[in-house]
């Protein structure tokens, strides 16, 4: 008899756990959206992949300047995050991947491609006719 209690007290703990951190990842605005395939697309666009690519102050695969990573560790203090992104973790692709994560949440929380895609080019004050040609090249390449 204890035994069925204390099995569906533990049930019943690890289901109110799996809400709590679903409810905090969909407030966090970091819910199960798959944003790999874009990454892959972006990362072909900005350097063929390259992780040591380099143009201007530029870095990396996805071709991250230094004010991103400033607005992601602003984003990750302003939620009571102790982790920081530093100038080198631009050529690290699967850190470049968090940040661009990181500022979709922030700045895209409806996880719209075309959107995410303008942002990366343009940043958050884009223009269409400002991302255009860079919109149309990375949809080419997340649609082959």
């Amino acid at each position: 008899m204890l035994g069925k209690r204390i099995a569906k007290i533990l049930v019943f703990t690890v289901l109110m756990v799996f809400v709590a951190v679903k409810a905090s990842a969909e407030e966090s605005g970091e819910e199960m959206f798959d944003w790999e395939p874009l990454m892959e697309a972006i990362s072909q666009v900005e350097s063929e992949g390259n992780a040591k690519a380099r143009n201007g102050n530029c870095c990396g695969a996805m071709q991250i300047k230094p004010i991103l990573v400033e607005d992601c560790n602003l984003i990750l203090r302003s939620r009571g995050s102790k982790k920081k992104y530093t100038l080198k973790d631009r050529f690290n692709v699967k850190k470049s991947k968090e940040m661009f994560v990181l500022i979709m949440s922030k700045y895209n929380p409806t996880n719209d491609i075309e959107r995410a895609i303008r942002i990366w080019n343009g940043g958050i004050r884009y223009t269409v006719k400002g991302t255009q040609k860079y919109y149309m090249k990375v949809m080419a390449a997340y649609k082959s």
